[in-house]
């Protein structure tokens, strides 16, 4: 049998035990291994590209001159990539992409799969308690397993795929579900227990409540299954259905062949939406609520959004770019996620598109600065987490301005003006808010509140002051920016300051601490010249000071 593109596996060595309702099998360990060189582990984190991220606005994009006024000024979503987590490779695992990953506190669990010949996948788990050091603590491959997608729920990742059932004399039909103990950011072999279900292929799972929710694409089903036995409570077929999301005591389904599907938990029909867009044959598409909206990837469309009581069409945010060397096929929105009023796009080699939703219609802002084919993406809290294809997991850091930073700065104005900063001397500057900056260049006083990025360097010039409160990050590791602080000039810290490049304190100058918790995270060196003085307590990530 001809593998299905991004869905197939086959079992081998299954022991069996079976209900009235499904057939669930815990598996042996011959298909299955567990990375246990740690080293290899610690080395799949990659701060190659780490830093201050750009974003192509539309601007920048269409060329257009009545736009080059705007695409001066500092920009929003000061954002930054943390680090990428390399693709993992052993044995025949060596041509894997990422497909998807599930957030669940300090952890993230990210599957791979192969869309070319032969079945090999693999599992991660991430500890991203710390933000400027994710660990990855523990991996596992599948020899002859694509896994699709997966969610943790209480001590348990639930991962689908689906099965060959012209070779594996077992599968009683070709879509499976998974479940693996993790614990403490660990995966445990012993125990893994399957269930299979009709359809070509598994395509996407979700937990409620007590409940599995599965889809398995073409010909298949949507099944609900017990999460701690893995029986069937209910299920409803469907053509062809991609993924599946829930909220409250609502289900949507996507099926490709004719659009949304919303579900009460009894999986009754609630409401159906036809879209006719061409959703392509064995891809991964998603859809995401959204307040009263449902965001579906569309493909070559966009991104389409949906009112969840009326089905009306409200809005195609449409693919900002079509890059040169890119296949048409793979410029592609593959999956969308909502984070408060950010809505992300994952458009395959046109990259990961960032859009603000604002009284009811959605403005785009523009592509972010990453490399890889974005097959996923997904968010939570302060953080991005994109699956790149062959370039990994990347983790990206919106960097919020924090509540309590808004209101200690409340009486200061936002800032809203160029994206090369200067204060000039003898002029005292203050503003908060959240902008990504060119270059700063500091002759007089300067306070700034919020959140902030700076592409290019920072120059604090004699006898000047720069006051930050909030989050400042400078450069990027592989395009390194110095802060330099001359003489008689001091730099004033209350919270975090990431410098991808040098801090440079020339004779005289003074670098102040504010507090009890400011932290600094310096990727090149602390360049000390003459006498310089050091003040506060802080944390030194790196141990530069």
């Amino acid at each position: 049998m001809k593998k299905t593109p991004l869905y197939v596996l086959a079992f081998l060595g299954l022991m069996t035990a079976c209900t009235d309702e499904t057939t669930v099998y815990s598996e042996t360990q011959d298909d299955i291994s567990i990375e246990k060189n740690e080293q290899a582990l610690e080395n799949s984190i990659v701060y190659d590209n780490a830093g201050v991220l750009d974003i192509m606005d539309e601007a920048t994009l269409s060329g257009k001159s009545g736009l080059a006024a705007k695409a001066d000024l500092a920009g929003d979503y000061p954002l930054t990539l943390v680090a990428q987590v390399d693709v993992p490779s052993s044995g025949s695992s060596t041509n894997l992409t990422a497909s998807h990953v599930s957030l669940d506190g300090d952890y993230a669990y990210v599957s791979y799969n192969t869309v070319e010949d032969g079945y090999a996948g693999a599992m991660d788990i991430i500890n991203v308690s710390n933000p400027h050091s994710p660990r990855v603590t523990s991996r596992l491959y599948y020899t002859n397993a694509d896994i699709n997608s997966l969610q943790y729920a209480n001590g348990y990742v639930y991962f689908v795929g689906g099965v060959d059932s012209e070779t594996s004399v077992r599968a009683t039909s070709n879509s499976f579900l998974g479940k693996i103990s993790a614990s403490n950011g660990k995966f445990s072999v012993a125990g893994i227990t399957y269930a299979f279900q009709e359809g070509y292929n598994a395509t996407d799972v979700a937990v409620n409540g007590n409940s599995i929710l599965v889809t398995s694409g073409q010909e298949g089903t949507l099944s609900v299954y017990n999460k701690n036995t893995l029986e069937v409570q209910n299920e409803t077929p469907f053509m062809d259905l991609r993924s599946v999301a829930v909220q409250s005591n609502s289900i949507a389904v996507l099926d490709a062949s004719q659009g949304i599907h919303v579900l009460d938990e009894n999986l009754n029909v609630v409401n159906a939406i036809a879209i006719s867009s061409d959703f392509g044959i064995n891809t991964k598409r998603t859809l995401d609520f959204s307040g009263d909206n449902i965001v579906v990837a569309e493909g070559a469309k966009g991104a389409g959004v949906y009112s969840i009581a009326t089905g009306a069409l409200k809005e195609y945010i449409p693919i900002l770019i079509n890059p040169n060397g890119v296949d048409n096929g793979d410029v592609v929105t593959n999956a969308v996620a909502t984070n408060e009023d950010v809505l992300l796009m994952a458009n395959g080699g046109a990259g990961l598109c960032l859009s603000e939703e604002q009284n009811d219609n959605t403005d785009l802002v523009g592509i972010i600065q990453l490399e890889g084919s974005v097959n996923y993406v997904t968010t939570k809290g302060d953080y991005v987490f994109a699956a790149s294809g062959k370039e990994g997991l990347q983790i990206i850091k919106l960097n919020k301005p924090d509540e309590s930073l808004a209101t200690r700065c409340s009486e200061l104005s936002s800032y809203s003006g160029s994206s090369n900063l200067n204060v000039n001397a003898n002029q005292t500057l203050s503003y908060r808010g959240s902008k990504r900056f060119n270059s700063v260049n500091i002759g007089g006083d300067l306070l700034l509140c919020g959140s902030w990025t700076v592409k290019e360097g920072v120059n604090i010039n004699s006898n000047a002051l720069f006051e930050m409160n909030g989050t400042f990050v400078v450069g990027r590791n592989n395009r390194k920016r110095n802060i330099n602080v001359n003489s008689g000039a001091k730099l004033r810290v209350e919270g975090n300051l990431t410098i991808y490049g040098d801090l440079v304190l020339n004779d005289g100058a003074t670098i102040e601490f504010i507090g009890e918790d400011s932290v600094v995270n310096i990727f090149g060196d602390v360049k000390k010249s003459g006498n310089v003085t050091v003040e506060g307590k802080f944390k030194d990530v790196k141990d530069k000071f």
